[in-house]
């Protein structure tokens, strides 16, 4: 039975996928295998990380003045559930209780507090403190499954629009054409998550 959970594991870590997926970073595939992580989180991760990454692409496309950290955007989309290993049925069902148990899970880990501050902040981007980053990750962790906040969204266009001096409208015109164009994977991505098992 190991066997095969690992087998799962593996496959929803760095195994073909339809949409074609990213592999998620090494270091954040080698946590989620020490962690026992399940497979279906695993999926979860690695499809938030890709559509992570196609954020990051166009950002740097489109506001090359703007100093966005990709590497660490591309970690917290990575990492922002695993304190779903310690609160399993939160996988499943509504709660928040991973949110501070993941960010504590990864620094125990080892890793930066400026790393493992998305594992908390990625349902919550109306803070003072709130970084491009952050809303990054939480764009992310919506628009993978196609899921639209406009207060989330006004957020970013706000960033982008202030970096920028161009007016907010246009920076929601560019902004609406991605999501609408990465919410048109979300069938396949969720379908993907979907093919793995819940349990570890």
């Amino acid at each position: 039975m190991t066997s095969i959970r690992s087998d799962a594991l593996s496959r929803a870590l760095d195994g073909p996928a339809e949409p074609s997926l990213r592999p998620l970073p090494p270091v954040v595939a080698e946590l989620l295998r020490s962690l026992g992580a399940p497979a279906r989180l695993a999926a979860h991760l690695r499809a938030v990380h890709d559509v992570a990454g196609e954020l990051c692409d166009w950002v740097e496309s489109r506001y090359p003045g703007l100093a966005v950290d990709r590497d660490a955007v591309l970690f917290g989309a990575a990492t922002h559930d695993v304190g779903k290993t310690l609160h399993p049925e939160e996988l499943s069902g509504p709660g928040s209780a991973h949110e501070a148990a993941g960010r504590v899970l990864l620094l125990e880990r080892g890793f930066a507090p400026g790393l493992a501050r998305f594992a908390a902040t990625h349902a919550a981007w109306d803070g003072p403190d709130v970084t491009v980053e952050d809303l990054l990750v939480s764009t992310a962790d919506k628009v993978w499954k196609d899921k639209r906040v406009p207060d989330l969204e006004d957020r970013l266009v706000r960033a982008l629009a202030a970096s920028t001096g161009r007016e907010p409208w246009e920076e929601y015109l560019a902004l609406d054409d991605l999501l609408a164009r990465l919410g048109a994977d979300a069938a396949r991505r969720l379908a993907f998550q979907g093919s793995f098992p819940l349990g570890r």
